[in-house]
């Protein structure tokens, strides 16, 4: 895949997930611009990295005690679908490696 044709996945993905809006921290939204300029240039690992950064970011900005929560925590108290709360400890151990 070329970085044209990743930027333009990623530009789709948008579209289709963010409709609606999606209110994400300054600092959550830098991280994930990050996630993305790593993955269009196929900096994979990077893209990895930046992606759970941006993602326990986000998870600690929508949990009021999250300051002495690790990761694993913040994905078990975010009550999210199961199938995704797999997905996220799966990426987190993945990360971890």
């Amino acid at each position: 895949m070329t970085e044209n044709e990743r930027e333009a996945m990623l530009l789709a993905l948008d579209d289709e997930l963010l409709k609606g809006g999606v209110i994400l921290s300054e600092w959550c939204t830098f991280i994930t611009r990050d996630a993305d300029t790593s993955f269009i240039h196929g900096a994979f690992l990077a893209c990895i990295l930046t992606s759970v950064a941006a993602i326990e970011t986000h998870l600690r900005s929508e949990c009021s005690e999250a300051k002495r929560m690790r990761l694993e925590q913040l994905i078990d108290a975010a009550q999210l679908e199961s199938d995704l709360t797999a997905d996220l400890h799966r990426l987190r151990r993945y990360r971890n490696r």
